[in-house]
């Protein structure tokens, strides 16, 4: 225990040594944080510009009235709309995967709060020139089929704490630690630890800064190991939370004295003997940032019995043919010895068949202990055969050789998916080389906002001090005040060249025209016209010339467009990823195809499971992940509207006279969101039926009319032609009404 203690304090200082390299290097960049958001939020003080431009007192001057163009010009360019995902597959044959991942994230931004982390980070992005995103897989969150589902969260700069000297990006470094703001009960609830200390760092919550009761700051450190995975280490203060080995791979409770897997609460143990290998459940216990959650998929509980005797001897006599090594590839002795975790073959014995066991919790059902580790597993136990989308099938469990060389039903082994990355997204502005954030607006445009508040100063002091003035001689007796006729007493001729008047306009044209100039240059840096803002353009005499203004401006910012959806690009291969990890069950997906209708289909990761000629199995995650260049159109509803208009007057639709063809478009509306829609097409979807009904009731006719002529005279034929009109008339007209 003491060797633990040194072995955690050691490490904890080595992780407290890191942080504080990265404070020395990174802290001149978190106090540029601070002064950026006062200015966004309207500082009042004013930059001296030459030596002694400040109080008497030694302190910066204020100005009582900001005009905050930094406020505007960045405003100016949030953008409400969220990347789509577009998936390519490297094959043709994995094009219906491509489909269904595409899907998948579609419906993952629908569930996750993307509009609230769009608009924060919309504005953080270009105020500290950049932000980061981090991905969790979360197995509290449950469903009654489903265990665990993936998170997202914004991470402020201010809560970097990167390697210095690493400016490429994060992915590149050896470690990189975030600073969480938490609290006390939330620590305890997760890791079951009290902590007494207080907040460490106060101001990467917000606010003003000041320390609040309860609140702590954790630290979570990433580092890439030897073997390429990622270590996850956790403190707060002086007190360690978790120090996980490769904490993105499974792992599950195993007995610290036998070396067995857990059994799940119920599950069947398959042997009489305590003593004998006989776990026909392996637990497949995952496990992510050290939790342990069992599958609890319902086909876990189909291996209920030992097999008869008849089918135990027929086994026997085939496992004794059988080579020395397994059914996957892997050594049929394959126990905890060579691979930690995985279990023991079930042993096959012909002769009465005995009553299961089952494990109702406790201590270990094969040699007594209650210590249990959680280990690490690099292969998943396939009991019952799958099938999966690619055409592989993974047989389950087949008959084998046990480490005592008697025959066994051995489990299929697949080997864990882990995504090997670290799990934080980097989203710049524009990208500046040597910077590992990119360029702030703020900065840009710092000397044009500090210049507006001078000036806007100026003007206000100008104006204050116009007006009226009136010289008068030194007597008492002589005032102004609003009475008309007053009269005023002088005793010298010569005091009356004393009184006068004079009047002061405050002339504010130089400051006006330097003013507006200022602006224009504010905005100039950043590529925002009058056209971009919606403000009315001088310059744009008409419509096309308006968009063609804002098309330029868009031009300007689209590297900071470029930069959002190469982030977006990054955090959808990393969610794929997770879920190809730890996403075990199939999860329903929902999208619109073509036509407007719902179609539904499953994402399941044994679909990306493939297995080579060497009958090695492996996952497929060789796909392209970028963003819908047509989103940003597609977010403006009006304009598509008027382009889907547009379209069916064209006749891109067919006929627009057509019933088929106003479905079509109404079904375009609908996945528009076009109101009233929906019914506007289930009416046409109606009416197409009642004239498809009318014509075959026609055709009807038309046939019977034919039949008669043959056998009738003209005069009977020329009835029912008659008869047959006046048949085809009211069924037209019944499919109008």
């Amino acid at each position: 225990m003491k060797e633990q203690n040194a072995k955690r304090s050691e490490k904890l200082e080595l992780w407290q040594q890191r942080l504080n390299e990265s404070d020395a290097a990174f802290g001149a960049e978190v106090k540029k944080m601070n002064q950026r958001e006062a200015i966004y939020n309207g500082d009042r003080t004013l930059a001296p510009l030459v030596r002694g431009d400040t109080k008497k007192s030694g302190g910066l001057k204020e100005t009582s009235h900001v005009r905050n163009i930094v406020f505007e010009n960045i405003e100016s360019q949030v953008s409400t709309a969220i990347p789509q995902p577009k998936v390519t597959p490297r094959r043709k044959k994995d094009e219906r995967l491509a489909g269904v991942i595409e899907h998948f994230l579609r419906n993952e931004l629908d569930r996750l709060p993307m509009e609230e982390l769009n608009d924060m980070a919309e504005r953080t992005v270009p105020i500290q020139g950049g932000t980061g995103w981090m991905v969790e897989w979360d197995n509290t969150k449950r469903t009654h089929s489903t265990v665990g589902e993936t998170t997202l969260s914004l991470i402020h700069p201010k809560q970097f704490a990167p390697q210095p000297g690493v400016y490429t990006g994060i992915q590149d470094m050896d470690w990189f630690i975030i600073k969480v703001p938490t609290t006390r009960s939330a620590v305890r609830r997760k890791y079951n630890i009290e902590v007494d200390d207080g907040e460490s760092e106060p101001e990467i919550r917000g606010g003003d800064g000041g320390t609040t009761d309860g609140a702590l700051t954790q630290y979570i450190g990433f580092e890439r190991n030897d073997e390429d995975g990622i270590n996850r280490y956790s403190w707060v203060n002086d007190t360690e939370l978790e120090d996980l080995e490769n904490y993105q791979a499974r792992r599950q409770p195993v007995c610290r004295k036998c070396g067995r897997v857990r059994p799940l609460p119920g599950q069947i143990i398959g042997a009489t003997e305590r003593d004998a290998a006989g776990d026909l459940l392996p637990d497949p216990a995952r496990g992510f940032a050290g939790g342990l959650i069992p599958r609890e998929l319902a086909m876990r509980q189909a291996v209920g019995r030992m097999l008869s005797e008849e089918m135990a001897e027929g086994i026997m006599a085939e496992a004794s043919s059988l080579p020395a090594s397994g059914p996957s590839g892997t050594p049929a002795s394959a126990g905890r010895t060579e691979t930690p975790g995985v279990m023991l073959g079930v042993e096959i014995a012909p002769g009465a068949e005995p009553e299961p066991e089952r494990y109702d919790g406790g201590p270990c059902p094969w040699c007594g202990s209650e210590e249990w580790d959680s280990e690490e597993q690099a292969f998943e136990q396939v009991m019952l055969p799958i099938r999966t989308g690619s055409g592989v099938t993974v047989p389950g469990m087949q008959p084998g050789v046990g480490e005592d060389g008697r025959p066994a039903m051995q489990p299929t082994l697949v080997p864990y998916y882990q995504p090997r990355v670290m799990p934080i997204i980097l989203q710049r502005s524009v990208s500046v080389y040597g910077q590992l954030l990119g360029t702030s607006d703020v900065d840009v445009i710092r000397d044009q906002q500090n210049t507006v508040n001078r000036l806007e100063q100026k003007i206000i002091d100008r104006l204050i001090k116009a007006g009226t003035r009136i010289t008068l001689p030194n007597k008492a007796n002589l005032r102004t005040d609003p009475e008309d006729g007053e009269r005023w007493f002088i005793d010298k001729p010569t005091d009356k060249e004393l009184i006068g008047i004079y009047d002061f306009k405050g002339d504010l044209q130089y400051e006006l025209a330097y003013l507006a100039q200022v602006y224009e240059e504010a905005r100039q840096l950043l590529g925002i016209t009058d056209s971009f803002q919606g403000r009315h353009d001088a310059t744009a005499t008409s419509g096309v010339a308006k968009q063609f203004s804002a098309a330029q401006a868009a031009g300007r910012l689209e590297s900071k467009r470029a930069m959002k959806q190469a982030a977006y690009a990054k955090l959808f291969e990393l969610m794929f990823k997770f879920w190809l990890a730890y996403g075990d069950e199939p999860r329903d997906v929902s999208y619109k195809d073509f036509e407007g209708n719902t179609q539904y289909e499953e994402f399941r990761r044994y679909d990306f499971l493939e297995q080579d000629a060497d009958g090695t199995y492996w996952w497929n995650d060789q796909f392209l992940f970028s963003c819908d260049t047509s989103e940003t159109l597609a977010s403006n509803r009006e304009a598509m509207w008027q382009e889907t208009r547009l379209n069916l007057q064209t006749g891109a639709f067919g006929n627009p006279q057509a019933t088929d063809t106003l479905i079509l478009f109404w079904a375009k509306m609908e996945e528009l969101h076009y109101p009233g829609a929906a019914t506007t097409r289930e009416y046409l979807e109606k009416r197409l039926e009642q004239e498809r009904q009318a014509a075959a009731q026609q055709a009807a006719a038309q046939q019977a009319v034919a039949q008669a002529s043959q056998a009738q005279p003209p005069e009977a034929v020329a009835a029912i032609e008659q008869q047959a009109r006046q048949d085809a008339a009211q069924a037209a007209l019944n499919g109008r009404i």
